[in-house]
């Protein structure tokens, strides 16, 4: 998936080339190829709910799988209601090394960056 696709995607996680890549490399690491990252939400955080990204090898009863560029995107169905659009991407500057998530649902967050609301 290429950046001029990501701005046609408006239901479920969109994973942007940068943040695939990143994935990518980490999974190469584990030297495993049965791994997906899994985001979810969990209640918790200075605002309410929090995001998880983890590599997951199970398969849940209603998961949402979409992949990009030949990395998976798992799930859950309680979580993919509150993150349908969001957009997920990797930064690494002086200033900053990490996922970053832009999720149009999040009507608030806190300073930390890590809940939302």
């Amino acid at each position: 998936m290429s950046v001029q696709d990501e701005t046609t995607v408006t239901d479920g996680i969109i994973l942007s080339d940068a943040a695939a890549s990143k994935v990518r490399t980490l999974l190469e690491q584990e030297g495993r190829d049965d791994l997906a990252l899994r985001v979810a939400v969990q209640p918790g955080g200075c605002s309410g709910l929090r995001y998880q990204l983890f590599f997951d090898e199970r398969a849940l009863d209603g998961d949402v799988v979409k992949e990009f560029d030949g990395v998976k995107v798992v799930t859950d169905r309680m979580s993919a209601p509150y993150l349908g659009g969001a957009s997920i991407d990797f930064v690494d500057t002086i200033e900053k090394q990490g996922f970053t998530i832009d999720n149009p649902n999040a009507t608030g967050s806190c300073a930390c960056g890590d809940s939302f609301s």
